[in-house]
């Protein structure tokens, strides 16, 4: 038997690009938080009527993309389900996720607004490429309540656009753009998929084989597609803004307004909508200079976080390998008790250090202390006698003689 490897489509993250995940993700709770949003977490799989439902049937997620399996064991258990097993899914998206908690948990009952946020990984089918694979994760939000909770309002898109421009500052990404438009409501929504229906009926033929299909299962998907062959048909079909309603073009009025009082750059773009049932007014997409999306439209959003991390590692100044605050070397076998005892003072005060051995020769602690952290603390038996320690500071090329009392002092500065 071969070597066992990640499965096609997954991948293992390893230190120092965890660094970089880690600080992607605690940016997003920071900012998140500021605005009000709580961070929700919900199971990795559920019943796949659930995504049926929620997502489309006629969604190329719920079509060809989800992982799907019977769950057997629960039927034989005895449960609610004897007689014939449950299907189960693991999550292809997770805001079907959110809003079955919503609604399971009765959080409307409480009138509120309900500002959630999640992060976690999703699962599609998908072909691997870079940027996309079957285990891909997504930083996410929700915001949901009834009507009178002001969950419709043009100020609850706007708030969450300006605070999504706010987060990718914070992360240092560059060339950002934002694209809008509104898909209109439950209502609009109908009116134009009839239209684009019999628009695409005599041109189809003409299409790919992907855009035939769409034509017959879920229009809104032709005008997301990236065919060259097919944009000119494309650019001819009816656009949605021709069929708002009073209230919708009010309602991204008022958006556009709130969002440009913000100072938030944007274009409108007349072609962004999504094929996902759940999707009414407000849509929107960030994206990078490489053209690459981060976000999956709605309010809430979904960002890539693959394609964010991605985007950061080819920013050059936004590369992170951060080091430790120190590298603790004692200077022969005896020292090593010490020097624990000094790792664990300096762990306990907030800092991060790294603790070599008494054995290693001196070049070689100089030689893992430089890769590992910014400065090294010699101890040997004069700086344990005297309380005076030696650190080395890597990037000034300075060593300094420093009071153990003062040294946690000394490694924040």
């Amino acid at each position: 038997m071969g070597i066992l490897k990640a499965v096609r489509g997954t991948r293992d993250l390893l230190p120092p690009e965890t660094a970089l995940w880690n600080h992607v993700e605690a940016t997003a709770r920071a900012v998140f938080a500021r605005y009000g949003f709580g961070e929700i977490r919900t199971p990795v799989f559920e019943d796949t009527a659930l995504f049926a439902r929620g997502v489309g049937e006629e969604t190329d997620i719920v079509s060809k993309e989800m992982y799907t399996w019977e769950d057997r064991a629960r039927a034989d258990s005895g449960g609610i389900e004897r007689g014939g097993a449950q299907s189960l899914t693991l999550r292809p998206e997770n805001t079907a996720g959110v809003v079955r908690a919503y609604i399971e948990h009765k959080l409307a009952d409480s009138g509120m607004l309900q500002k959630l946020f999640y992060i976690g990984p999703q699962f599609r089918r998908e072909r691997p490429q870079r940027g996309r694979y079957r285990q891909f994760w997504q930083i996410g939000a929700e915001v949901l309540g009834p009507a009178w909770s002001g969950s419709d309002s043009p100020l609850r898109d706007a708030e969450v656009l300006e605070m999504l421009s706010t987060y990718l500052n914070e992360l240092g990404v560059k060339g950002w753009k934002l694209e809008l438009n509104s898909v209109g409501s439950s209502t609009d929504r109908p009116r134009y998929v009839a239209a684009l229906r019999e628009a695409l009926a005599p041109v189809k033929a003409q299409m790919s084989a992907d855009n035939q299909r769409r034509a017959e299962t879920n229009p809104l998907r032709v005008l997301d597609s990236k065919d060259a062959g097919d944009q000119e048909i494309i650019d001819g079909l009816p656009r949605i803004a021709d069929f708002l309603d009073d209230a919708s073009k009010e309602h991204f009025a008022q958006v556009l307004a709130a969002v440009d009082a913000c100072g938030v750059a944007y274009t409108v773009n007349p072609r962004l909508v999504r094929g996902l049932d759940y999707y009414t007014r407000t849509t929107f997409e960030f994206t990078v200079p490489d053209g690459s999306g981060l976000g999956t439209p709605g309010i809430g959003f979904a960002i890539g976080e693959d394609r964010l991390i991605l985007t950061l590692q080819a920013q050059a100044e936004a590369k992170m390998e951060p080091k430790l605050d120190a590298f603790v070397a004692p200077m022969g076998i005896a020292q090593n008790a010490p020097a624990v005892v000094l790792a664990k003072e300096l762990r306990a005060a907030g800092l991060a250090i790294e603790v070599g051995d008494g054995s290693f020769r001196l070049k070689k602690s100089f030689e893992a202390a430089d890769k590992l952290a910014r400065r090294m603390v010699i101890l040997g038996e004069d700086e344990i006698a005297s309380g005076i320690l030696t650190v080395k500071d890597f990037s000034a090329g300075e060593q300094t003689k420093v009071p153990r009392a003062n040294l946690a002092d000394f490694l924040r500065g």
